[in-house]
């Protein structure tokens, strides 16, 4: 199970690393390192999703490099075997990209967990927050890609005709369908041929929790035959809320690991 439940998660504060990785749609006009120095779970570390993504190219949230990524996680003082917490306070669910990035590096799944309804459930719960920043002391991580869960465009093309895999957007109805112009610049409406679409918000209760295994079962029963299948893969508008897709879909099939288009959207809706 991918989740934790905050009365769990109460119980073992000093027992994890915990990660606070909050990011916002920059139409929502919140930083999310400035609500952390605020207000964060105690312990926890932030993971600026932005700085801690790949530079220098114009697409937003890809991987970087494995070196950069070592370099990254031994900053933020995590060692190889640490259990992982992570929470956001955020509408777009971010800590499955942070989840995700960690499987993607090698980093043992059953070792990470995702806050079940996140700060906002935290702190509606009345439990302990803090505004002080934890001491870190530099680690020496040490990572390993797992390329087979990452697909670039190449990939989604020859899909198209060889029907490997399903792919499954997490962006909303009205820009799947190219009702609605696309938030960011630059961006055609629409979306990838033979792909299906999952609204990631199908997913989530209003207090941010995931929805019943069995809510979740029927709603991907209606884009997938066989619940059992491994060949899914996830996009959305920049590789965040497939995140969330990807997620849910793991909390239905045991044996399934996070497949993610990274470019997603942003890079294959270019005008």
């Amino acid at each position: 199970m991918s989740l934790i439940e905050t009365d769990e998660l109460e119980k073992v504060l000093d027992k994890v690393k915990i990660i606070d990785c909050s990011w916002h749609m920059p139409q929502a006009d919140r930083i999310g390192n400035e609500e952390f120095k605020n207000q964060h779970i105690p312990n926890a570390i932030f993971f600026d999703l932005d700085k801690n993504s790949k530079k220098g190219i114009d697409l937003p949230h890809m991987l970087v490099d494995l070196n950069d990524w070592e370099e990254i996680v031994s900053n933020m003082g995590i060692n190889n075997d640490d259990e992982i917490v992570i929470y956001d306070n955020s509408d777009v669910i971010s800590s499955c990209r942070c989840w995700y990035n960690f499987i993607y590096y090698g980093h043992n799944p059953k070792l990470i967990k995702v806050l079940n309804g996140g700060l906002k459930k935290w702190i509606d719960e009345e439990r302990q927050t803090s505004n002080a920043l934890t001491k870190i002391t530099k680690s020496n991580y040490k990572s390993k890609e797992y390329k087979n869960l990452v697909k670039n465009k190449n990939q989604i093309d020859e899909n198209i005709i060889k029907k490997e895999f399903n792919l499954i957007d997490a962006r909303s109805i009205e820009r799947f369908n190219g009702n609605v112009k696309e938030p960011r610049a630059g961006l055609r409406s629409g979306n990838i041929k033979n792909s299906t679409c999952i609204p990631f918000t199908y997913l989530i209760n209003s207090d941010k929790t995931f929805k019943s295994i069995k809510e979740i079962k029927e709603i991907f029963n209606k884009n997938l035959k066989d619940l059992s299948s491994n060949n899914v893969v996830f996009s959305c508008g920049s590789g965040v809320t497939a995140c969330v897709l990807a997620l849910a879909y793991s909390l239905i099939n045991d044996n399934y690991l996070p497949i993610i288009y990274d470019g997603s959207w942003s890079e294959y809706g270019q005008m």
